[in-house]
């Protein structure tokens, strides 16, 4: 083979490569999206159970940690890091949250700020429940 052979051959596997890269991430960028809304479905589950328990809605103060905090043998405890969101940032409560509902949890995606497209789109537990 000659040098230009295998000039050639590693230019192809580099394209080819870079070509998988960006289909890889875009593909976790996905990934990571539904694992978020899977999080967001947790917590709401639990939180719907802390209320029939409780008779009340944790206090913003309190916040998502009422679940964490609570004893582990309560049908609503939920584990520290399931609080979190797959970018390692926790999921924010607000209360009252928006059209009457009592509560919200949000993740604001891959970027942590609010609004964004794709990958750093905002998640919103009344967006997934959709409207009442």
């Amino acid at each position: 083979m000659t040098l230009v052979e295998v000039l050639a051959v590693v230019v192809i596997l580099g394209l080819l490569a870079a070509t998988l890269a960006v289909g890889f991430s875009g593909a976790f960028g996905k990934g990571k999206h539904e694992l978020a809304k899977t999080g967001i479905g947790q917590i709401v589950q639990r939180l719907e159970i802390y209320h029939m328990d409780q008779s009340a809605w944790p206090d913003l103060d309190t916040g998502l940690r009422a679940l964490a905090e609570a004893s582990p043998s309560s049908a609503f405890y939920l584990p520290a890091d399931n609080l979190t969101d797959p970018w390692d940032r926790p999921y924010l409560y607000i209360t009252p949250g928006p059209d009457e509902h009592p509560y919200e949890v949000v993740s604001y995606g891959a970027d942590g700020q609010q609004g964004g497209e794709g990958e750093n789109a905002d998640l919103s537990s009344v967006s997934l429940r959709g409207k009442r």
